[in-house]
């Protein structure tokens, strides 16, 4: 295993700006506010021939009252699995009383911990850092992890004393999803990721915007191995003020951009809203695979259960690729099934069409009901491939395609996922207009006598430029 490195410190000393210089990403959010990170972040970085893991917390003192405690728990359950310790502090601010209180924390931890003095721009050197000697923790390093500065010599000195590990072989290509688990706030997402991981790793409040960052967990289950994102909830875009969480819900549409598979978490004890139907149909224009959790199903009677099912089947008709699942995230019910369903959406999105088949199935499917008329004609689909995957792209060329109806492609798309028994994916279909023989120029014929008239001008040509050589002056 790679050793595991864990960033402490007081809120807004650079702990997240830090394990992003590390990890070369920009998966932590940083804000210029305390408290932001809540919950600790995993990340891969690199020294040199030297991998480990880097995890950023929340660290210790965190400012927000109905959080601290969750927060300061999510840090030590970090400390407890670190091979080290990166203990974070601030050179504009000096050496605090809190930072004293962590250092103690640190001491009687017994993992190796080195001191991190941030914000060092300009101020290399023994000296800039004396002050910090006095938490007796060892030579304080001098960085600036917004411009890089004494990154790689304090990453040297963290993993001097740790055993080197063999290199882990490099996953295959696409092996491994990457589930984002996403929906409105409060309708129960990290309490649904702490049912799935089987702890309580993501902080979890009975109040919405408890998430802000979104938190990628790699684990396993079974021979399989994830990467599961839990995201902020995301609102309404006229009820989004603060600046802040407009970059939560940023990065929760940049996670469902990368995701391979988007959990869609509804709230069954809330109506299917507007925002609802618009994250759904943002996967769906991201081309995700999707499977539905409808949340909080065991609280409703069964005259309650039929409601939300029509209401699904109403508002959501566009997912109907999609199989809902009715689960309890609280209690466990429900749960088991999901990761199941990510299993056959995964394999769906990657499923491969041979174009025999896929031609042998549009030619059925336009003989059961052709595609309409258009201005008198009925568009021609001569045959089909496949363009892509994740999702599955079909690519239909034929002639008139530029007319064929919205309607008409959801009945191709329909026909293919019946067919080829996909589950939680869309399937794209693109046409590709035929070349028309006739728009083509065609070659000039001429008749004999054109050809005559042709040869005749270009000789009487010819002699007028000839006699009015002869009679231009010779000065000219």
């Amino acid at each position: 295993m790679k050793p595991v490195v864990v960033l402490v410190g007081r809120p807004n000393v650079g702990k997240s700006t830090l394990f992003n210089a590390l990890t070369r990403t920009r998966e932590a959010l940083v804000w210029d506010e305390p408290g932001v990170t809540r919950d600790r972040q995993y990340g891969d970085g690199r020294v040199g021939d030297r991998p480990y893991f880097v995890v950023d917390t929340g660290g210790l003192g965190a400012t927000d009252d109905r959080l601290r405690d969750y927060v300061t728990g999510q840090t030590r359950a970090a400390l407890f699995e670190a091979d080290a310790v990166v203990f974070v502090v601030d050179y504009t601010e000096g050496l605090a009383p809190l930072d004293r209180d962590i250092a103690d924390e640190l001491r009687r931890l017994g993992r190796p911990v080195t001191v991190a003095v941030n914000k060092c721009e300009g101020r290399e050197g023994a000296g800039a850092v004396a002050e910090f000697h006095a938490l007796g923790l060892g030579a304080p390093q001098p960085i600036s992890a917004v411009h890089g500065m004494g990154i790689a010599a304090l990453m040297d000195q963290v993993l001097a004393p740790l055993p080197r590990t063999e290199p882990e072989p490099e996953p295959a290509e696409g092996g491994t999803p990457r589930i984002a688990v996403v929906g409105r706030p409060n309708v129960g997402k990290s309490t649904l990721v702490n049912s799935l991981l089987g702890e309580e790793r993501v902080v979890v409040a009975d109040f919405p915007g408890t998430t802000r960052d979104s938190i990628r967990i790699p684990f396993e289950r079974g021979d399989r191995s994830y990467v599961l994102i839990d995201t902020a909830g995301v609102r309404r875009r006229g009820r989004v003020d603060e600046v802040l969480e407009k970059f939560s819900v940023a990065k929760t549409l940049q996670a469902v951009a990368e995701a391979n598979v988007v959990i869609l978490v509804l709230d069954a004890q809330q109506e299917i809203s507007e925002q609802d139907a618009s994250l759904a149909g943002f996967v769906l224009e991201q081309g995700r695979a999707l499977v539905v959790a409808v949340n909080k199903w065991d609280g409703l009677d069964e005259s309650q259960r039929d409601w939300v099912k029509r209401e699904l089947d109403r508002k959501l008709m566009f997912l109907s690729f999609a199989k809902p699942h009715f689960t309890s995230a609280l209690r466990g019910t429900g749960v088991a099934a999901l990761l199941p369903a990510v299993d056959r959406a995964f394999a769906s999105a990657r499923v491969s069409m041979p174009t025999p088949r896929l031609t042998r199935l549009l030619q059925q499917a336009v003989q059961a009901t052709p595609p309409p008329l258009v201005r008198g004609r009925r568009p021609k689909l001569k045959f089909a491939h496949q363009g892509g995957r994740n999702p599955p792209r079909v690519v239909i060329h034929g002639n008139q395609v530029g007319a064929i109806s919205d309607s008409y492609r959801r009945y191709l798309a329909n026909v293919f996922l019946r067919s080829f028994k996909l589950e939680g994916t869309p399937v794209w279909i693109e046409f590709v207009q035929g070349e028309n023989p006739y728009d083509r120029e065609r070659p000039k014929v001429r008749t004999p006598r054109q050809v005559r008239t042709e040869r005749r001008d270009r000789r009487i040509k010819k002699k007028a430029e000839a006699r009015g050589a002869r009679r231009r002056p010779a000065g000219d």
